[in-house]
């Protein structure tokens, strides 16, 4: 092999190790979060709706606060209004995005499952996972809960495959039962 065919192929090699970086550099995993864990790991579980989306660039990192009126509680107590901390989202011109993390839109309402104390930033447990998003069928009234998990590949380690997978469609009714009685049966 003559000298410009390896330095070639050290430069393939190289381009090659750099994109494999990067796309490691990028990549998250979500391990599976089972319905009664969200539920035991959530200091807090209720129905909210955005009033505000904030992005600000901190150590060099584009992080996400989104402002939540609390609309009824279901775990744990919550002042009105709250702030759920993410990574990501778009400041100025740059744009950082986090795969599994939730974004929200000012006026949506949705559960979430939180994490942290009042008077702090609150947390979604299980990102996507933690995620409820409420649809209301103008026609009938009926409302369905479906959970952003449902379209997110998500690491099931009993089965060591990614798969997509949560409640769709579910009907409010339903929905709440489920969470009421897991809240409760956590009590015991």
């Amino acid at each position: 092999m003559s000298y410009a065919q390896r330095r070639r192929f050290l430069w393939v090699l190289r381009l090659i190790g750099m994109a494999l970086i990067a796309a490691v550099a990028h990549a998250t995993t979500l391990a599976r979060l089972q319905f009664y864990q969200l539920v035991a790991h959530s200091s807090a579980i209720a129905r909210v709706r955005c009033l505000r989306v904030d992005t600000r660039m901190e150590n060099g990192e584009i992080w996400t606060d989104t402002v939540f009126e609390v609309l009824q509680h279901d775990k744990g107590f919550l002042p009105s209004p709250i702030i759920v901390r993410m990574p990501g989202g778009t400041f100025q011109h740059l744009n950082s995005h986090v795969d599994g993390v939730p974004e929200f839109r000012p006026g949506e309402e949705v559960y979430v499952f939180l994490l942290g104390q009042p008077g702090r930033q609150f947390h979604i447990v299980g990102w996507s996972q933690g995620t409820f998003r409420i649809r209301k069928d103008f026609h009938t009234g009926l409302e369905t809960v479906t959970q952003d998990s449902a379209g997110v590949p998500v690491f099931d380690p009993q089965t060591n495959k990614f798969t997509k997978s949560g409640m769709k469609n579910l009907r409010m009714d339903r929905f709440l039962e489920k969470l009421n009685t897991e809240i409760h049966r956590q009590s015991l």
